[in-house]
């Protein structure tokens, strides 16, 4: 009777020790699904736009970059050729694929906003 009490916690202290590594490689087997459509962000200054695709070249030596744009693309501000842009995305094989595009603010735009705020401050 003790030898199969004490085969059974064997078995029991056996079977706690290896869920965490069947566990662990289980997670490591996810980790790698979700890192092919991880989240990648760049900035640029628009070479072209379209419906389904936004051209911007980089700064310096880093060259151009082309991306697969869609209606669920979120745009924040006016996105157009000339304007600089910040562009998150992820990597779907050899496409980019964007899922935002913010457009900087325009020096106009930021002297506009500060004459407003300029104005309300004065009016009080």
């Amino acid at each position: 009777m003790r030898t199969i009490i004490a085969a059974g916690i064997l078995t029991a202290a056996l079977a706690a020790t290896s869920a965490p590594g069947v566990a662990a490689a289980a997670g490591k087997g996810q980790s790698t699904a979700k890192s092919s459509h991880a989240s990648h962000a760049t900035t640029g200054t628009v070479r072209s736009i379209d419906d389904a695709k936004l051209v911007i070249v980089r700064p310096g030596k880093k060259g151009e970059m082309a991306f697969s744009v869609s209606p669920s693309t979120h745009r924040e501000g006016t996105v157009a050729v000339g304007s600089k842009v910040s562009v998150r995305y992820e990597q779907n094989g050899q496409t980019r694929v964007a899922t935002a595009i913010s457009a900087a603010a325009t020096s106009d735009s930021k002297t506009a906003t500060s004459a407003s705020a300029s104005a309300k401050h004065g009016a009080k």
